[in-house]
């Protein structure tokens, strides 16, 4: 295809390019500080890039991708995109920088679809990977891709913990172009030599930061010294600092840097109160925001936390539901389901839901126990006010708390506005939409849990993985239903925009229908043969 043309002949020369060393040290030669007045930790070099786009029709991409874009609502690349498809497009390795919701997830995976275009991978040997660090990221990033990778004819596999490895292992056995994998289920995968990574092209890594953070940067780094190396690699993230500064030098050559949005989460579209309220009104205070109309995510510290005040909702008569990672993993999908549907109005959530999980018109985000950093509260945030559309972040302050707080927005380079609240009063009302809870309580159908039996040779629970990640955390299992789109009809692929991190839709990929070669395969080996969501 003309129009592909140089993007092959591109990765032609990459492919077939004599292997550079895979020891570290790739970039860090002749690096210097990028000019971007300290927004990055880590030096890069500064071979000039290619220009943004304004339209994705200016981009070297197959005809079916294009039409597939514009199928799906997709017109107008989000600056992100925009900046950085024409370098990944062109084979460089990229370093990107956006807020979340700011579209990073086609920024890279429209890139990795069109460089894989027309290839077929062998059995257990995939060509492109994306590692990210929970499974609610691997399933929204398989929703994000699918309708693209289907046009493409690409074979999608999501590799994650909390599922069948054998079903798992069976796709990868079949073949699958592309694999998008958090890194202890990975690891699992390949130690059974149900897969092997020296035919990846393409490796990205979706919230690095976030894979430091939670410890699995020695399992990542043993995994990107077995892809190709003289492969390209880009590093997407909405915070980037000195804890990814190993990745970066060890492992991008001569990296575009793009930083959009550089606070990350200073959004103007987002509002940042924070509410001082006295330790034996904080109760009383949650419940009234709680009973709003209109759906809320409330995160707490622990799952005990967040199960005690889900049920203590229920009771007043708030239709309320927990989520985090001691739940199973068809437990989370129904939850979510729940949510996203209206039937749960009441999010109550550990940080598991902090990262990876997209949920259409949700204006309100309320910490009810502070993050422990920034970067946590970035994410937490980042649930609302996602594609340009406005939300409220509110955190509930008690004294002990305020020197903390303020010091902590401080390095998120946020100006919140501080109101001294309470249950009842006119301005938590005003703030939040609080009112008073009906008093009567709610039962709610239990998550239906699905018990099949899991292989007795799975390794899921590896020894080197951190509790509750478990190679990322439990998925929000299967994607959450349908990935709402632009005007709520279809998705709108604004990678974590309207549709789950651009261009949602239904999920076919975890267990559904990934696109194939002649037919409907199975792409992900999913628990469920269902659609995302469990519908």
């Amino acid at each position: 295809m003309n129009r592909n043309s140089s993007v092959r002949s591109r990765t032609d020369r990459r492919q077939g390019a004599p292997s550079r060393s895979a020891k570290p040290g790739r970039s860090g030669r002749g690096s210097r500080p990028a000019a971007s007045g300290g927004e990055f930790a880590v030096p890069v070099t500064l071979t000039p890039g290619l220009p943004a786009v304004e339209a994705f029709t200016e981009l070297d991409m197959p005809e079916r991708l294009l039409s597939a874009l514009e199928a799906e609502g997709v017109t107008t690349p989000f600056p992100i995109q925009a900046a950085t498809l024409p370098n990944s497009l062109a084979g460089r390795d990229v370093l990107g920088r956006g807020r979340t919701g700011s579209g990073k997830t086609l920024a890279f995976g429209l890139a990795l679809l069109a460089r894989t275009a027309g290839q077929r991978a062998e059995p257990r040997q995939p060509l492109a990977l994306v590692l990210v660090p929970t499974r609610e990221l691997a399933q929204q990033v398989t929703d994000a891709l699918t309708p693209y990778a289907r046009a493409l004819r690409l074979r999608l596999a999501t590799v994650v913990g909390g599922l069948s490895i054998g079903r798992q292992a069976s796709a990868l056995r079949g073949g699958a172009e592309v694999v998008v994998a958090t890194p202890g289920r990975l690891k699992d995968l390949i130690d059974r030599a149900d897969c092997r990574l020296d035919q990846v092209a393409i490796t990205v890594l979706d919230e690095a930061d976030q894979m430091a953070d939670m410890g699995f940067m020695p399992q990542v780094t043993a995994l990107l010294d077995q892809v190709r190396p003289d492969g390209q690699r880009m590093l997407f993230s909405a915070t980037l600092d000195r804890n990814v500064d190993r990745l970066v030098r060890n492992y991008l050559h001569d990296p575009v840097v793009h930083s959009v949005d550089p606070s990350a989460g200073a959004v103007t579209t987002m509002e940042h109160h924070l509410l001082h309220v006295e330790d034996e009104d904080k109760h009383a205070t949650t419940t009234e925001i709680a009973a709003r109309d209109g759906r809320v995510i409330m995160f707490l510290d622990t799952k005990h936390a967040a199960d005690r005040l889900a049920k203590k909702l229920l009771a007043v008569g708030v239709r309320a539901a927990s989520l985090h990672g001691g739940k199973s993993q068809n437990q989370r999908t129904r939850t979510l389901a729940q949510f996203k549907d209206g039937h749960v109005t009441v999010l109550v959530a550990t940080n598991v839901a902090a990262r990876g999980i997209h949920v259409d018109n949700l204006d309100l985000v309320v910490n009810v126990d502070p993050p422990a950093d920034h970067k946590d509260y970035l994410h937490r945030g980042g649930r609302t006010a996602r594609a340009g559309e406005s939300g409220t972040v509110v955190t509930l302050v008690l004294p002990n708390q305020r020197r903390e707080m303020t010091r902590l927005m401080a390095d998120a380079g946020i100006t919140p506005q501080t109101t001294r609240v309470r249950s009842g009063g006119s301005e938590l009302s005003r703030i939040t939409g609080a009112q008073a809870p009906s008093g009567v309580p709610v039962v709610l159908a239990p998550p239906v849990t699905e018990n099949r039996p899991v292989r007795a040779a799975a390794t899921s629970r590896s020894r080197s993985r951190r509790p509750a990640a478990q190679s990322g955390g439990r998925p929000a299992a299967q994607g959450g239903g349908r990935a709402g789109g632009q005007g709520g009809g279809r998705p709108s692929a604004q990678s974590g925009g309207r549709a789950a991190a651009q261009g949602g839709g239904r999920s076919a990929a975890q267990g559904g229908r990934a696109g194939s070669q002649g037919g409907r395969r199975r792409s992900s080996g999913s628990g469920s043969g269902n659609p995302a969501g469990g519908r």
